[in-house]
């Protein structure tokens, strides 16, 4: 297993914890676990590709994305 697919698969675990939120907050509150609790190095990593994220987990990524990590 890469480090990518490691990253993946804790991004996924994070947002299956989230997933009663509904979709929208459950997202937000993914990304903002990931801005909180993961290095900026791990943040960069994950998001050179969503393949094999949850939507949740890929929608998260697009918010950090859109607030530049």
């Amino acid at each position: 297993m890469t480090t990518h697919d490691n990253l993946v698969a804790m991004a996924n675990q994070i947002a299956r914890n989230f997933e009663v939120l509904g979709d929208a907050a459950a997202a937000a509150a993914t990304a903002n676990h990931l801005r909180l609790f993961w290095a900026p190095q791990l943040r960069a990593a994950i998001t050179a590709g969503d393949a094999g994220l949850t939507p949740v987990a890929s929608a998260a990524i697009r918010v950090l994305h859109a607030d530049g990590l």
